[in-house]
């Protein structure tokens, strides 16, 4: 019995030994607290009496709650940086704990909303040399409306000259509400129907909020009420390559980045 036990305890000896060193190891707490209450509450005893002895009732406990579980408020931050769909730089937010921690806090795009920091950055908005967008949203429209390409359908019996109603309404048709008094034209009139116009490209100015511009690339495309006179249909047209119609915003249209086809899967 002897040697049983003096060979465990030289084995334990050595286990302890191929442990990492005390000072090697990371104490931090653990945020699991429980709240519990006793499903049969245990009995009183008299003044000056023992405490009565527990039945096994008496361990039986119901959750109250979980705090690993429990729902987290939202964490105040300041904006160091423009971050698209949530304000420009010194603006304070509320977000969600995991949005603050993965996406603001580790990379360095906010810091926690606490009176030092208040104090810090109270003067960041007027001294940063970014881009200050009208709405939280707007650098995000602005980056969409700019990689889209508006298919303009245009009649090809009646004449008619470029407006921005038609404008309006291809928006429409591919999901953006763009206002009328929004869209700017070119400055040299487009009139058709000529099918020399067919499948060929022009750029116009989509103004957001009143303040941020940004440029738009659409194509004519003529339509028939007759489907004999219809052009035959083309898939995926935006990735054929065209020519703009006005020559002179060759270099507008160069600038404006290609199509982003959506995922369909998603």
């Amino acid at each position: 019995m002897w040697k049983t036990f003096n060979s465990a305890l030289t084995t334990a000896i050595k286990a302890q030994n191929n442990l990492l060193p005390v000072n090697g190891l990371l104490y931090q707490q653990a945020r699991t607290t429980f709240v519990l209450k006793r499903k049969h509450p245990a009995q009183l005893h008299k003044a000056g009496c023992s405490p009565k002895k527990f039945r096994n009732k008496h361990y039986i406990y119901e959750l109250v709650k979980d705090t690993n579980i429990e729902l987290q408020p939202d964490i105040d931050v300041i904006l160091t940086s423009v971050v698209e769909g949530l304000g420009n730089t010194g603006d304070t937010v509320s977000v969600r704990p995991t949005i603050a921690y993965q996406k603001l806090l580790l990379p360095g795009l906010a810091v926690y909303a606490n009176p030092e920091n208040r104090e810090k950055y109270k003067d960041i908005a007027e001294t940063t040399t970014e881009v200050k967008y009208s709405t939280p949203s707007a650098a995000y429209t602005v980056k969409t409306l700019s990689r889209v390409l508006i298919s303009v359908v245009m009649n090809k019996d009646v004449p008619w000259t470029l407006k921005p109603w038609h404008v309006k309404a291809s928006f429409r048709k591919c999901g953006y509400a763009v206002p009328e008094y929004a869209i700017e034209l070119p400055a040299t009139p487009i009139v058709g129907p000529n099918m020399e116009l067919e499948n060929k490209e022009f750029a116009v100015t989509v103004t957001i909020n009143k303040q941020e511009k940004v440029n738009v690339r659409c194509r004519i495309h003529h339509w028939s009420t007759d489907p004999i006179d219809r052009l035959p249909f083309i898939p995926n047209f935006w990735d054929n390559p065209s020519e703009p119609i006005i020559p002179e915003q060759k270099s507008v249209l160069d600038t404006i980045p290609p199509k982003v086809a959506r995922n369909k899967s998603q």
